[in-house]
């Protein structure tokens, strides 16, 4: 509850594990089993030696993601909710990495192009590989909840994606095609271009998971 209602701030020590008993009337393995799930959790970070103790931290965007995948993978999302919701996030962020896409992320985006590229020659794209570019383009936004929600939605993204191969085993081929069409419309600075491109890529899939539904 401090934690939430921002009484404790990032940095913050808290009190001893003795004052924890008294203060909350538990036992100190009550008390040790809470501040364990308080660090896996990501929100406290305990040091040992003279100065230890339990420090408040800041959950970064992966550990947060991971527990919204979590939740997600236990829901009954289908394929093509998973897309739909794509259409709607994935095209309404482009403006975002239009605008905020630096030549670092131009760099990095092309070598996963590369990257993917060989692959398709070798036979070796993967559906993973499709998910860490998306992932890496949303990154592009350099925003932080919108890193958070891509990394909850990792899971099913690969689910929706196995559908759609099992629909079409060489979808791997023109999607890496427009991938690198994205990158460069992107840093073009053509948001339009580069939302067309993304939509056209997503209604594909889109198209080829409700057959595989049918």
């Amino acid at each position: 509850t401090l934690l939430r209602e921002e009484r404790l701030q990032p940095g913050d020590r808290l009190p001893s594990e003795r004052d924890l008993c008294t203060q909350f009337g538990v036992s100190r393995v009550t008390v040790r089993e809470a501040l364990r799930s308080l660090e896996a959790a990501g929100l406290v970070e305990i040091r040992l030696g003279a100065r230890g103790g339990a420090f408040v931290t800041s959950p970064s965007s992966r550990q947060v993601g991971e527990g919204l995948a979590d939740l997600l993978s236990l829901s009954p999302v289908t394929a093509a909710e998973v897309t739909e919701a794509r259409l709607v996030f994935e095209l309404g962020i482009v403006p975002l990495i239009v605008e905020r896409a630096t030549e670092e992320d131009l760099d990095e985006l092309r070598a996963l192009c590369d990257q993917h590229a060989e692959a398709i020659k070798k036979g070796t794209y993967s559906m993973e590989m499709s998910a860490d570019f998306h992932t890496r383009v949303a990154a592009c936004t350099h925003n932080a909840g919108i890193e958070m929600l891509v990394q909850s939605f990792h899971g099913p993204l690969l689910m929706s994606l196995r559908e759609a191969q099992s629909v079409e085993p060489k979808m791997g081929r023109q999607g890496v095609k427009e991938h690198r069409s994205f990158v460069e419309a992107i840093a073009a600075r053509d948001a339009e271009a580069a939302t067309e491109i993304m939509r056209t890529h997503l209604k594909r899939t889109q198209s080829r998971v409700r057959r595989g539904r049918k």
